[in-house]
């Protein structure tokens, strides 16, 4: 505690972070302020419907990232999602376009046009989906008892203009926490909308495991005890990397000698992320929607209930293959040998050139396979905990997209906060050692949470 306590001090005392700190904090108090204001023309109080179906299926993954603002209809109902979508979609024609691939190694000019292309394609994105949650909030089943009668004709035009500004502003705040506060903006604000139900879904679970009388508490603790434990193993799979060991050739320039160094180059046990899950449960989510529109009783049950076995199954193949695919599209092992090449570095005991690509290759595959495999019991915890009776809001906190999220986010975040305090000659947070975000050991340059 008294450690803790001094730690506090330390960071207070520093001029740089707490600035840092302040500005982030209230840069995150407007983007919640903002999620709780209701849309012009919509009755907060007819909204029940559209909560209820706003906790289903990817329709949930989406609330909990806007925070909770998709299911109040509010100004930030898209959240940062538009955003997250147009930057995927460049990070992959970065990776699969020769054209890209040469303006993202023109350096700084060159990501600057990236984040420019990525603003456009971001308010193109957020006027479709506008146009598409408009019509999902006209539903009579979601919301349209909500909307009042004298501003249904304004309210598709008004109601698309302010998603759009909304978003923009989220991506606004998203920036300047990065330029100007904690860094990682967009992840902080995402994390901040998923941390912002938990308390929330923990006083449900307690609520819930109270009607069974004395046992219940003991059950909760349990629960509580299982959920640091998967924190834990999250951790461990963050920052899981496998240490390859290079050399670098000695070179004499004048009466000063370079290089000859040993040095490791680092490969992250899940260098996709959580990537493969989001994929996996877009995929999972399109059977469950035409079972909507073309009722069969058996694909609706298997892909509408996290829980069901065949559903978990599915889901388990699906991350894994992702896995394998989004790993194979971010890691080129023959770029990374060419640039050891370039550099005088050669692994011992392996050529140079293509031999060396190999060896990479081979030891990436190796340890994606078991990294795929922890990723996907990640994913298919929520399902578990859903039928050990765990409450359906307390049980997204158990594993997924959420957790993973908020352990990455968190990490680096403490990561950047040590930094600083190493820089002025403080003691780190932690006395076993430093603490190592996504950031730390990653070889591609995809260092944010997508």
């Amino acid at each position: 505690m008294k450690k803790f306590i001094q730690n506090l001090k330390n960071i207070w005392s520093i001029d740089e972070l707490r600035d840092k700190i302040i500005l982030t904090l209230l840069l995150l108090l407007v983007f919640r302020v903002g999620s709780y204001i209701v849309l012009p023309g919509i009755d907060p109080k007819g909204l029940a419907g559209l909560s209820q179906n706003a906790s289903k299926g990817m329709l949930g993954i989406f609330d909990s990232f806007a925070g909770g603002a998709f299911s109040n209809a509010s100004i930030f109902a898209l959240g940062i999602m538009p955003y997250i979508s147009a930057s995927i979609f460049m990070q992959l024609v970065s990776i699969l376009v020769p054209q890209f691939q040469k303006i993202q190694k023109e350096g700084e000019s060159g990501r600057k046009k990236i984040n420019q292309w990525t603003r456009y394609l971001t308010a193109i994105v957020t006027l479709f989906q506008g146009g598409a949650y408009v019509a999902y909030l006209k539903s009579p089943q979601i919301a349209g008892g909500a909307i009042y009668p004298s501003f249904a004709f304004f309210f598709p035009f008004t109601t698309v203009i302010l998603l759009t500004a909304g978003t923009l502003f989220v991506m606004w705040l998203g920036e300047k926490i990065t330029d100007k506060g904690l860094g990682n903006g967009t992840s902080i604000i995402i994390m901040v909308g998923i941390m912002a139900r938990f308390p929330a879904s923990m006083a449900q679970e307690f609520a819930s495991k109270q009607t069974r009388g004395g046992g219940g508490l003991l059950i909760f603790l349990i629960e509580i005890a299982l959920l640091i434990l998967t924190i834990m193993a999250l951790i461990v799979l963050v920052q899981g990397t496998r240490k390859i060991a290079v050399n670098y050739a000695k070179q004499i320039i004048g009466n000063r000698q370079f290089g000859g160094a040993r040095q490791f180059l680092p490969l992250k046990v899940n260098s996709s992320g959580v990537m493969p899950i989001i994929f996996a449960q877009a995929i999972m989510f399109i059977p469950g929607l035409l079972s909507n529109f073309q009722p069969t009783a058996g694909i609706a049950r298997i892909f509408n209930d996290h829980g069901n076995i065949w559903y978990m199954l599915i889901y388990s193949i699906l991350v894994i293959a992702f896995t394998f695919l989004y790993t194979a599209l971010i890691f080129n092992p023959k770029q990374v040998a060419d640039d050891l090449k370039r550099n005088n570095g050669f692994v011992p005991g392996v050529k140079p050139g293509q031999p060396t690509a190999d060896y990479i290759g081979t030891i990436m595959d190796r340890i994606t396979f078991p990294g795929a495999i922890f990723l996907a019991i990640v994913g298919i915890l929520p399902g578990i905990a859903r039928n050990l009776n765990v409450t359906a809001g307390f049980s997204t906190f158990y594993g997924g997209t959420s957790l993973l999220i908020e352990v990455a986010v968190i990490l680096d975040t403490l990561q950047m906060v040590e930094t600083h305090l190493l820089m002025r000659q403080y003691d780190g947070l932690m006395k076993t050692g430093r603490i190592q975000g996504r950031t730390t050991a990653t070889t591609t340059g995809a260092t944010g949470v997508f």
